[in-house]
């Protein structure tokens, strides 16, 4: 037979008919977006106010101090995805460096997070909606939304990456303008609304200085406040940041770019966090910021350009839509990996023609609407506690990469490195000198990661809407060992 009759070995992407295999579809453009993306939600629009209510200026310190946090807990994850590789990130690396439980509990955990920020995230969507056509039922546009994030994800990864490519550009093009915005205000000494000159100088002039509420302290109602209290919901704005180590299982090089986007993420935090909430403050006096509206609508206000209220809604309309986009791609690749561990029903682990876990997705969406219904029928209860139990289920998760990691080195150091990594057939000191994206001071850093999560566990009980999810967290995690051992003990 020639050379040319020779069957050809088939390209690797989503529209060419493979063999079903996750597709390693994400090109270095989609990483680098994906993960500037998940640092910038609804979080810094409109949580930003909640914030800065409670530390005032000072939240910029709980913005660096959380965001380094959260980098080491990344540059953690990232060690273990350059090395090793696969879909499902934590709950494998659980698995295959520590227990089989381990990777259980992770694995459901993260995926009991993101339905609990989907579906909060899918019931208001409709409010985003009914700014321009208030009509419209909220329940509609919510399954609209879904239905489309749904069909998206199923045509394949990277289709996935392209949605949140452009996501990612509008948040990032918004904020951008803000800040440039904001130091125009600042530089040429326009006029505010507030009748208080722009500057720097109000971090430490307007209401009580740079402390304004100390370390933490009372209100007259008896709740704390604080930089301490505020690093509670700092903390919650940064979730979605580890969804890089998600996608390193279909990246086309994930060597050069995990490392790359991982990097990255300080710079991100000092700009789009620390870089944006200090011009907001310099510009509108802290203790205006009332969350009533958006600080980035007040910016824009105060010097007289009232369609910053529309370019925002529509910014955190796609905002919203990214969320969903990325928590049902992360949950879907979740349970594919759990299946592939035996840790979830076979059916979970079946890929189409185009390397999607339908099934994944199609689950994850479908208990993702049920819950929405929940959230419009009990908005209450879902707004004052479904999210700080959202928080705690994300401590969770990162205490668990934190854990992970260490159990990683101490395989890596013994020997039991993958067999496809270049730190095969190494052992001891000589493997952990091999690894290609090192976690800084490692023998270190997760010690010190895993008491700053234990403090803000400790803060979130002198929060009476956090304390609750401190409750809930500790029965949550009795139910998935439970759950663990009536699997195990039914196998």
């Amino acid at each position: 037979m020639s050379t040319t009759d020779a069957p050809k070995k088939p390209r690797e992407t989503d529209d060419v008919p493979v063999p079903a295999t996750l597709r390693k579809s994400l090109k270095n453009r989609h990483i680098q977006l994906i993960a500037l993306g998940g640092a910038i939600g609804t979080g810094l629009f409109y949580g930003s106010s909640e914030s800065i209510a409670l530390a005032g200026p000072s939240i910029l310190l709980a913005y660096l101090v959380g965001g380094l946090a959260i980098f080491a807990i990344v540059r953690a994850l990232s060690e273990m995805s350059v090395e090793d590789p696969k879909a499902g990130a934590f709950s494998y690396y659980a698995t295959r460096y520590w227990s089989k439980r381990a990777g259980f509990i992770s694995g459901w955990n993260y995926w009991f997070n993101y339905i609990l920020v989907s579906m909060v995230e899918l019931s208001v969507v409709g409010s985003f909606v009914n700014y321009w056509f208030p009509a419209i039922p909220t329940w509609v546009s919510a399954a609209v939304f879904l239905v489309i994030i749904c069909a998206a994800n199923l045509l394949g990864v990277s289709k996935f990456g392209e949605f949140e490519f452009w996501f990612a550009i509008i948040k990032i093009v918004a904020v951008i303008a803000m800040i440039i915005g904001g130091l125009a205000v600042i530089i040429f000494v326009l006029p505010t609304a507030s009748g208080v000159r722009a500057s720097f100088a109000n971090w430490f002039t307007v209401g009580n200085g740079f402390f304004p509420n100390g370390l933490m302290g009372q209100n007259s109602d008896s709740s704390w406040t604080g930089l301490l209290m505020a690093l509670v919901v700092v903390m919650f704005s940064f979730g979605g940041t580890e969804l890089i180590g998600i996608t390193a299982g279909e990246t086309e090089d994930p060597k050069t770019t995990i490392p790359r986007a991982t990097n990255d993420i300080i710079w991100r935090i000092l700009v789009f966090y620390i870089g944006a909430l200090g011009v907001i403050m310099a510009v509108v006096p802290w203790n205006t910021i009332d969350g009533k509206s958006s600080p980035f609508v007040q910016i824009f206000d105060s010097v007289g350009i009232h369609a910053a209220a529309g370019i925002l809604n529509f910014v955190c309309l796609t905002a919203v839509m990214s969320v969903y986009n990325s928590g049902l791609y992360a949950n879907s690749r979740m349970l594919y990996s759990l299946a592939k561990q035996g840790n979830a029903p076979a059916y979970l682990g079946k890929l189409n023609s185009r390397g999607v876990p339908v099934a994944g997705v199609l689950t994850s969406a479908a208990i993702t609407a049920i819950a929405v219904v929940v959230v419009f029928v009990w908005p209450e209860f879902a707004f004052n506690y479904l999210m700080s139990i959202a928080t705690i289920a994300g401590i969770i998760n990162w205490t668990m990469i934190m854990l992970t990691e260490m159990k990683f080195r101490k395989v890596v150091a013994a020997g039991g490195a993958p067999e496809d990594s270049e730190l095969a057939g190494l052992s001891g000191q000589e493997a952990l000198d091999a690894i290609h994206f090192k976690l800084p001071f490692a023998k270190v850093t997760p010690w010190v990661v895993l008491a700053f999560l234990a403090l803000v566990v400790v803060l979130m009980c002198f929060s009476t809407s956090y304390r609750i999810a401190v409750i809930a967290g500790v029965i949550w995690l009795a139910i998935l060992f439970a759950a663990y051992q009536l699997t195990q003990a039914k196998k």
